[in-house]
């Protein structure tokens, strides 16, 4: 597991930081952490900015 970072893309703004397979998985998971199935389910306006998904070296 790697460790991602997601920013929204419209903004800059970190969304979330946590441990995942790839960077599709980050996406799921920072959507279940939020209450949500998946990211597809996350709120318009949180998705129509886009998503900067990035592993972080650390």
């Amino acid at each position: 597991m790697k460790l991602f970072q997601i920013r929204q893309r419209s903004t800059g703004a970190i969304l979330w930081v946590g441990p995942a397979n790839d960077a599709g998985n980050a996406l799921d998971t920072m959507a279940r952490e939020a209450g949500f199935r998946d990211a597809t389910h996350l709120p318009a306006h949180v998705r129509n900015g886009g998503f900067r998904t990035a592993p972080l070296d650390l």
